[in-house]
């Protein structure tokens, strides 16, 4: 069994990403416009048509801009829960459009997609992890801190995009204002690099093959600076910088045969509880 993924883009200009069996296949988000993904699917050999639903993750827009379009030309259901949707302001066809439960995974073929509660500055946001048979892909971005929920999920995955929005020194020493750089560091903005390595050293798996650096930041995170810094800690995994500009490659995931390899799921510390919040809307960059 294997599970075929590939960044189409990400960055607060656009997130999107596509995780398949090579008959199925899902995506989460949709924040590049209809065209854009159609061409970078059209480049990677991925077809459409093999697309059976979209997971939403919030509510901002560079996690929904391109999904009125693909879901309507499409006829795509889109997985959706109502705050996000009724904060998004999305005008989507009704009979598209599909709720989910934290933690109830939903079948779409032969992939389970199940989504879980995080910290970001949203209405309520989720992430997400999509399993097909014993092979497990995650997608952790837009997290302000790896909550208890963050780190289960993350401990399943055979490979995962994990948000290294950040370097703290790069954001300080920045042009941002004080207050936007405050939201970006808070527990609802986005993973730094070195919270994003902690997360990866601590409860990396021992079956995690690949492993995504995505939603860097354009002006506060350079893409040399993050990989070099998880390749030091990388082991066998496979570190790769997603792209604001462009499509990954497309990875081929398969699982451990190796019974030492096999995925840990016990969780190591205790992590901050998971706590409601007000509906706001907020862009972070």
């Amino acid at each position: 069994m294997q599970l075929f993924i590939t960044s189409l883009n990400s960055g607060s200009n656009g997130n999107c990403y596509y995780i398949g069996n090579g008959r199925e296949a899902v995506l989460v988000d949709a924040g590049i416009s209809c065209r854009e993904t159609e061409k970078r699917m059209k480049r990677l050999n991925l077809s459409m048509t093999q697309v059976k639903a979209v997971f939403i993750s919030h509510e901002h827009s560079d996690h929904i801009r391109g999904l009125e379009v693909l879901a309507k030309k499409y006829q795509l259901p889109v997985y959706i829960t109502p705050p996000t949707l009724r904060y998004s302001r999305l005008n989507l066809e009704p009979h598209l459009v599909h709720t989910f439960q934290a933690h109830e995974p939903v079948q779409v073929g032969d992939l389970q997609i199940t989504g879980f509660p995080k910290f970001h500055d949203a209405s309520d946001p989720h992430s997400f992890i999509v399993a097909h048979s014993d092979i497990t892909i995650g997608v952790f971005t837009d997290i302000g801190a790896p909550c208890k929920h963050v780190v289960q999920y993350f401990q399943q995955c055979n490979a995962a995009f994990l948000e290294t929005n950040y370097d703290d020194e790069m954001l300080e020493n920045g042009y941002y204002p004080y207050h936007l750089k405050r939201r970006i560091k808070g527990n609802k903005g986005h993973l730094s690099n070195k919270q994003a390595l902690d997360l990866f050293t601590l409860y990396k798996p021992a079956g995690m093959s690949h492993v995504l650096l995505s939603h860097l930041s354009k002006d506060n995170n350079s893409p040399s600076l993050a990989k070099e810094l998880f390749q030091q800690h990388a082991g066998e995994t496979e570190v790769i910088v997603a792209s604001r500009f462009e499509e990954t490659p497309v990875f081929m995931i398969t699982a451990s045969s190796d019974p030492e390899k096999k995925i840990r799921r016990v969780i190591k510390k205790k992590q901050p509880a998971l706590k409601s919040s007000p509906a706001v809307q907020l862009s972070l960059f």
